[in-house]
């Protein structure tokens, strides 16, 4: 962390200069140019972007969403692909050096990563590039209020967006659910569980029929614990928390008897192997490996594993069929029906400070075409004919060849190229019997996104948090760990709950509440 001051520091310095330096620097002086009709940047204008790729479907020049976007903007844009991986470590070599910086980076990952970087003016915020800006300004404004979190939730502190919005892309990235494998309920006649009690009892009956399996199979265990934790009260987290229904901010794991009766009932899957033992830590390959061959039944999962399993388990058994379930709710009075939200796209576009004006303006005019209905149209579906067809009425991607699909055949929906995305798009791209599921899922999860998936916060801010939760999140872990897995006794719970009193929880939640007071 010392590190990143450091280089924030020196950050400040040279964009001072920058903002000093008069003629074409920064948010300062008029940009005069010809822009040719039905373009947004001059035609010997150059626009460097700076993109990650992802591994499963790294960035191809040759994709024809690329295509789409320069031949309709206009100019030269000259895209700069870097490995996820290896992005973290370029973003921060980029700021460095200020002189070298693209006009756009794209990039995944929260908002409030970047907190430091806009607070000290080496991005620049969209507001104040509305001249530039007239279709985000017009599809943002036109949409209805249960709709705007997709960009209140981009807010910074000072109530400004520097890091461009997403639409559509809801309906799909990091949309959860409960699944289950459909045909082996049907088979043995169950009937899915509404009540944690019913999950541990078709859980129990599963063991029987299938003694080598873990019906419920979950992975990933503290951090699913938050995924699930509506399902003994709303809006729970292991962590910290907002408390939508009471209004304030909360610890999870303070509260004692909600977090004892998740503690308590994972310990008796635990014990009745009716979980995998491993489930926190058990690795990607081996929990698949579960979940395809008849050892796994019941997980609160992405919905993108519905189409994933199916199609890998089909190939030998072609009734194996996964789909979703309502959440099962605890019966001690204050559980829901409901999921936490956590479906909320992590891409998106800023525009660095490099000083120079015109270079700003083309920044802005690219981002604002996403947002256009052109724009929209031909990074969702493409061109009629080439990428996309109408077949009653409907659209459909063209795909040549059995297994193609459309990201990875025309680029569609891949990091950097979209911003505004028309949702039927995204159902296009599924099976439709992935798609299926989409609303229901979406009935199913909570309307607000927990502010710290999504809330910025001031360089201090950060700095005071990190300090704190280093000890806290380590003792948590660690003895959630130990409770769940049997190495503590549950008998020690009252004396945990005494150890996390010791724990500057109160001053974490303190911080939390000050900058979600000055968010709003």
């Amino acid at each position: 962390m010392k590190k990143i001051t450091a280089l924030i520091l020196a950050l400040v310095m040279v964009f001072a200069l920058c903002a000093c330096g008069g003629g074409n620097g920064g948010a300062g002086g008029e940009v005069s140019y010809d822009i040719p009709e039905g373009k947004q940047i001059p035609d010997d204008a150059v626009l460097d972007v700076t993109i990650a790729s992802h591994a499963s479907w790294p960035y191809d020049e040759t994709w024809k969403v690329w295509e789409y976007i320069e031949e309709s903007i206009g100019g030269t844009i000259n895209v700069n692909a870097v490995p996820s991986s290896d992005f973290g470590t370029k973003f921060s070599l980029t700021m460095a050096a200020p002189d070298s910086l693209p006009d756009v980076f794209g990039f995944q990952g929260k908002p409030g990563t970047f907190a430091d970087y806009c607070e000290q003016g080496a991005f620049l915020p969209l507001d104040d590039y509305e001249e530039f800006l007239p279709d985000y300004n017009k599809f943002w404004d036109s949409l209805p209020e249960d709709e705007q979190w997709m960009r209140d939730t981009r807010r910074a502190a000072d109530g400004k967006v520097y890091f461009a919005p997403i639409y559509g892309m809801e309906r799909a990235t990091n949309l959860r659910g409960w699944l289950y494998r459909k045909d082996i309920f049907d088979k043995h006649g169950l009937k899915t569980p509404e009540t944690i009690d019913e999950l541990y009892t078709v859980s129990k009956k599963l063991k029987e029929l299938y003694p080598d399996s873990f019906p419920f199979c979950m992975r990933s265990g503290l951090n699913n614990i938050s995924v699930i934790g509506s399902s003994f009260k709303p809006n729970f987290h292991t962590g910290a928390y907002y408390d939508f229904e009471n209004e304030k901010w909360c610890y999870g794991v303070t509260e004692s008897e909600v977090m004892l009766e998740i503690v308590t009932f994972l310990n008796k899957m635990v014990n009745e192997k009716l979980i995998p033992a491993d489930f926190i830590t058990i690795n990607t390959s081996s929990w698949q490996e579960l979940v395809t061959t008849d050892r796994g039944f019941i997980m609160p999962e992405y919905q993108v594993r519905i189409d994933f399993f199916n199609n890998i388990a089909r190939a030998q058994k072609p009734e194996y069929t996964i789909a979703a379930m309502m959440p099962p709710k605890s019966t001690n009075g204050i559980g829901v029906n409901m999921l936490n939200k956590y479906n909320n796209d992590p891409m998106g576009f800023g525009v660095p400070n490099t000083g120079d004006a015109a270079s700003i303006a083309n920044a802005m005019r690219y981002l604002n075409w996403f947002y256009s209905d052109e724009g929209c149209e031909l990074i969702s579906w493409g061109k009629e004919g080439e990428t996309y067809e109408v077949v009653d009425g409907k659209k459909q991607y063209i795909l040549p060849n059995e297994g193609d699909n459309a990201k990875l055949l025309y680029g569609f929906q891949t990091i950097g190229a979209y911003l505004r995305v028309d949702p039927e798009s995204i159902d296009a791209s599924i099976s439709e019997e992935q798609a299926a599921t989409t609303d229901f899922l979406l009935e199913y999860t909570y309307p607000e996104l927990d502010p710290t998936s999504y809330m910025q916060l001031s360089s201090a801010e950060s700095q005071q948090l990190s300090d704190l939760n280093t000890s806290v999140t380590t003792m948590v872990q660690e003895n959630l760990t130990k409770f769940i897995i049997g190495q503590r006794p549950l008998t020690e719970w009252d004396k945990f709950q005494e150890e996390l009193a010791a724990q500057p929880i109160d001053e974490i939640l303190a911080i939390y509440d000050n900058a979600y007071q000055n968010y709003k």
